[in-house]
C-alpha cells in the first residue's frame, strides 16, 4: 500500500515551485488563483525571493503548502491508499485526499500562519530540538519544570522536538544534556508551536474550521493528535482543531500506517525531510518523492 505523505514548516526553499509553474499549465493556474485568494503575489518570493523572505509567518505556511498540493494535484500516479502531513502537512493532506477544496484549504492555512504569528506577539516563545533521548526521558524532564515547557514533535526515535516558554526550553535544554543528551539545539521559530501556549491561535483556527465545508475523502488521513487512521469528518474537525496545542505524534502515525500496510511512503512537496524520518522509524519502508 502506498502513503503519501506532505511536509510542514522549514522546507521551504528560494526558487520553490517554479518548475511547476513554468512546465504545467494546470500548475500554473493553481498558483494563479493562490495569488488571487491570498491578495498578494506570493508566487514572487515563492521563486524570486530570499530565503529570509520566504520565512515570514504569512508566506513560508501558505508556500509549502502550495508547493505540495500542486505536486499532487499534476501528478498523474497520485492514487493514496492513505495520506498523512506534519503540522501543517496535516491541511496538505487532507486537500490532497479531498476533504477540503483548494481554496478552503488554502484560507485555513493563511487563517492559521496569522494566527499563530499574533499567538507568538501575545506569548513570547520557542522549541528546542533533543536528540539522542528516549521519549519517556524527555517528557519527564518537561514535566519537572516549573514552566510551560511539553514535548511537541515525536519527529523519530531519538528526535523530539520541546516547545514551551524561553525559560523553560533553557532549562529543559541543560536538563537534557544532564541525561546524556547527544544534542539540544534551540530552534530559530517564532514561537512555542503544538503547545498551550497556542491556545489564542486554537480559537481563531475553531472558528475558522466551523465555516469551512469538510467532504468524504478518498482515503483516510492519519492525523497528527490521534496517530491513527481518520475517515470520520467530525473526529478530523475536531483533530483539526486541537492540533495547534497537541503534539505532532509523526513516529506513531508512520508506525500505524505501516501496521495497517503502508511499505511505500511518498513525499509531496518541496524537501525531503519526512522521507529521512520514515527511514528512521521503519528502516524496511521504500521512499520518494513525486
Amino acid at each position: 500500500m502506498t502513503a503519501y505523505v506532505f511536509p510542514g514548516q522549514g522546507a521551504q526553499f528560494p526558487g520553490m515551485a517554479k518548475d511547476l509553474y513554468d512546465n504545467s499549465e494546470q500548475a500554473k493556474q493553481l498558483l494563479e488563483s493562490a495569488n488571487a485568494i491570498l491578495g498578494f503575489r506570493i508566487t514572487d518570493i515563492m521563486f524570486n525571493g530570499t530565503a529570509e523572505e520566504l520565512k515570514e509567518t504569512k508566506v513560508t505556511q501558505p508556500a509549502i503548502f502550495l508547493h505540495s498540493v500542486v505536486l499532487a494535484k499534476i501528478s498523474d500516479s497520485f492514487e493514496p491508499n492513505m495520506v498523512a502531513g506534519h503540522s501543517l502537512g496535516e491541511f496538505s493532506a487532507l486537500v490532497a485526499n479531498g476533504v477540503l477544496a483548494f481554496e478552503d484549504g488554502l484560507k485555513l492555512v493563511s487563517q492559521r500562519a496569522l494566527a499563530m504569528q499574533r499567538a507568538c506577539e501575545i506569548n513570547p516563545s520557542t522549541m528546542a530540538a533533543i536528540l539522542g533521548l528516549e521519549d519517556k526521558v524527555v517528557e519527564d524532564i518537561c514535566a519537572s519544570i516549573d514552566e510551560v515547557v511539553v514535548a511537541a514533535n515525536y519527529n523519530c526515535p531519538g528526535q523530539l522536538v520541546i516547545s514551551g516558554s524561553h525559560k523553560g526550553i533553557e532549562l529543559a535544554c541543560e536538563k537534557a544534556k544532564e541525561a546524556g543528551a547527544k544534542r539540544a539545539l534551540p530552534l530559530p521559530v517564532g514561537g512555542a508551536f503544538h503547545s498551550p501556549l497556542m491556545e489564542p491561535a486554537k480559537e481563531e483556527l475553531e472558528k475558522a474550521i466551523d465555516a469551512t465545508t469538510f467532504s468524504q475523502g478518498i482515503c483516510p488521513v492519519y492525523q497528527n493528535v490521534s496517530a491513527q487512521a481518520e475517515t470520520d469528518i467530525a473526529v478530523i474537525k475536531a483533530n483539526l482543531k486541537t492540533q495547534l496545542t497537541a503534539p505532532v505524534r509523526w513516529t506513531q502515525s508512520v508506525q500505524a500506517m505501516v501496521a495497517d500496510g503502508a511499505t511505500n511512503f511518498i513525499e509531496s512537496g518541496p524537501g525531503k525531510v519526512l522521507q529521512g524520518l520514515v527511514k528512521k522509524i521503519h528502516r524496511e519502508a521504500d521512499v520518494a518523492s513525486i
